[in-house]
């Protein structure tokens, strides 16, 4: 089996939901039309959005039902994006706060997609 290439989400507005993601994660969409857009967001990985009035078979779930996680290199990096985030006008649904797993919070998009930043504990 062949690795992971696209990560898609289904929204509702993709020309408002690629503005969003080219502006959050400082990367040109490369790739659009009404219906689709694309843009990367790491080596070999593509982020899509797709209409979801578009979408067959007929998407069954909705945002929020999962997270797209962003690794940060330490809790320094967590405020900072937090900050940066919010001047983005980025709804915040959790603030950062410490977790199990690390320091973190999250963000939503236009959607409610649910977009995770932290930085994983040490030790």
């Amino acid at each position: 089996m062949s690795d992971i290439g696209f990560i898609l989400l289904y929204v509702e507005d993709v020309a408002r939901s690629a503005a969003f993601y080219s502006r959050l994660l400082e990367q040109p969409v490369p790739e659009s039309s009404p219906n689709f857009a694309m843009l990367p967001v790491g080596p070999g990985l593509m982020l899509g959005l797709w209409r979801r009035g578009e979408v067959e078979p007929r998407a069954m779930g909705g945002p929020g039902a999962a997270e797209i996680a962003f690794a940060l290199t330490d809790e320094a990096a967590v405020e900072a994006a937090h900050e940066n985030w919010r001047a983005q006008g980025v709804a915040i649904a959790q603030t950062p706060t410490r977790m199990d797993f690390g320091y973190t919070f999250v963000g939503l998009d236009p959607d409610g997609h649910r977009l995770r930043a932290f930085a994983p504990s040490r030790g």
